[in-house]
């Protein structure tokens, strides 16, 4: 057996790994703009990138160099290097050949705002004001952000029935342009477990998909969307199904921290789909009513309005049926079967259900044993007045 325990340390955590945040002027009034991760020894890598046809130069970049291992990532907010050419993977190379001699084989990777250049030379000189001895997680974590509000970052120890243990830690960005496709973010998770690349790369896709894939804030697929998984194995430990678990325990997590502190969001709503044909169609019906603009708007004004729930899963194209569909805000039964309940009662009920700031949606289509939990948030004013006037 083992056991997971939560702890402090975001991504230095785990053993041999630093981070810190500086500020190279890409932000206004000194905020920390640029970040970066190093290992003490290089880190076999497994990654995760948008499914957005418009991928973003560093992801070129990264796909570029085939199979390799690396002990630095270098992380810059503000400006997001995409859709810049060949040129913006010709600033990448310049970037990083001015790192220091301790970095090998580096990875960079960029958020903010799409179809710029980057300012070279302001990275450049912010990528000297790396102290590689610093283990400052949360100061790395902040850099990064664009329109978060908070940052986002855990760590988890592991420990075995044979007295050994690994750490996992993390640390994600990501509060806009929220679509279930690879959700639009930014994660680096880091480990000193003794895992290999392939190893990793199985269970980080299958549990990309219960979690970042089920996230959702606006329906929008980002260019620059990626997920590092590093490890430098210095613990000597491991086990498949501990670090399965810990590793969807903080990607979980994440997920819904991001869809938590979407742009304007006031609501973190879980939908969670049972009695579908199978899977893949609970999984539809589920990221349907996550995305639907509808259902988030009726979210943001506190209305449990029933039918749109209803609406959204028929339009979303999986069998189902009004005679065989329910529908529940938590534990009140708005919809059952085709019998409505909905009186002023029940109304009342499901109105306080909304005014949380988190909770539930249950729908039954009644169709088979198929599941899937989906996240999303509402929609409002604030949401619009954010991306309005996101490039000032």
């Amino acid at each position: 057996m083992y056991k997971i325990v939560q702890t402090q340390g975001g991504v230095c955590l785990a053993d041999g790994f630093f981070a810190d945040g500086v500020s190279a002027g890409l932000k206004p009034n000194g905020a920390k703009d640029m970040a970066f991760i190093y290992s003490e020894s290089l880190c076999e890598i497994a990654s995760v990138f948008t499914t957005n046809k418009m991928a973003a130069a560093p992801i070129i970049h990264f796909k570029s160099k085939g199979s390799f291992e690396t002990n630095f990532v270098l992380v810059n907010s503000k400006n997001a290097n995409a859709i810049t050419g060949d040129a913006g993977v010709e600033d990448i190379k310049d970037i990083l050949q001015t790192l220091s001699q301790e970095v090998h084989h580096p990875i960079m990777s960029s958020t903010g705002v799409i179809g710029v250049r980057l300012p070279k030379e302001k990275i450049i000189a912010g990528a000297k004001l790396f102290d590689l001895s610093k283990k400052e997680p949360h100061s790395a974590a902040k850099a990064i952000m664009t329109t978060d509000t908070f940052s986002k970052e855990i760590a988890l120890r592991v420990e075995l029935a044979d007295g050994s243990s690994f750490n996992i830690g993390a640390m994600a960005k990501g509060a806009g342009m929220i679509n279930p496709a690879m959700a639009t973010m930014l994660c680096f998770i880091t480990t000193d477990a003794d895992v290999s690349a392939n190893e990793m790369q199985k269970i980080l896709n299958d549990t990309t998909a219960k979690t970042f894939n089920a996230a959702s804030v606006d329906g929008d697929t980002s260019t620059n969307d990626t997920v590092l998984l590093l490890a430098n194995k210095k613990s000597g430990a491991y086990n498949a199904t501990a670090f399965h678990e810990a590793l969807h325990t903080i990607m979980h997590f994440l997920a819904r921290e991001m869809v938590r502190d979407g742009e304007g969001a006031t609501k973190l709503v879980t939908y969670e789909v049972s009695g579908a044909k199978d899977d893949a169609e609970a999984e539809v019906a589920a990221k349907a009513l996550s995305d639907s603009l509808l259902v988030k708007t009726a979210l943001y004004g506190e209305d449990p309005n029933w039918g749109r729930i209803a609406s959204t899963v028929g339009a979303s194209g999986v069998a189902c049926s009004q005679e065989s569909l329910q529908i529940s805000f938590e534990d009140v039964c708005v919809y059952d079967k085709g019998n409505i309940y909905f009186d002023a009662d029940i109304e009342a009920k499901a109105s306080l259900v909304m005014q949380r700031d988190a909770f539930t949606i249950f729908c039954d289509l009644g169709q088979g044993k198929g599941k899937f939990t989906a996240f999303g948030c509402d929609l409002g004013h604030e949401y619009v007045k954010i991306n309005a006037d996101y490039r000032t």
